[in-house]
């Protein structure tokens, strides 16, 4: 199990793109958040089983809402951290 943290920029605030996420999030199994940041863009954090459950997770915020237009998205891994559900953080 690995944790990750997503990047996502373009049109992703104010457009539901975080809501999307999160009930997809949820309904795939994933543990985690997602939360706007002040420059515009979007940064979710998810604990990754493996490559599979990566490349599903990078799908879910690569779709986004039927508002959103992502642009972007940078991933990196970070320091292992323990969730107990995917949740819209503010």
């Amino acid at each position: 199990m690995a944790v990750y943290r997503f990047i996502i920029s373009g049109k992703v605030q104010g457009v539901w793109y975080r809501k999307f996420v999160s009930e997809n999030a949820k309904k795939a199994g994933f543990k985690g958040y997602v939360r706007n940041l002040p420059d515009t863009r979007v940064e979710a954090v998810a604990e990754i089983e493996n490559d599979e459950r990566l490349k599903e997770f990078i799908e879910i915020l690569k779709k986004g809402s039927p508002y959103s237009e992502v642009k972007d998205i940078e991933i990196e891994q970070i320091e292992d951290i323990k969730f107990n559900d995917f949740e819209i953080r503010y």
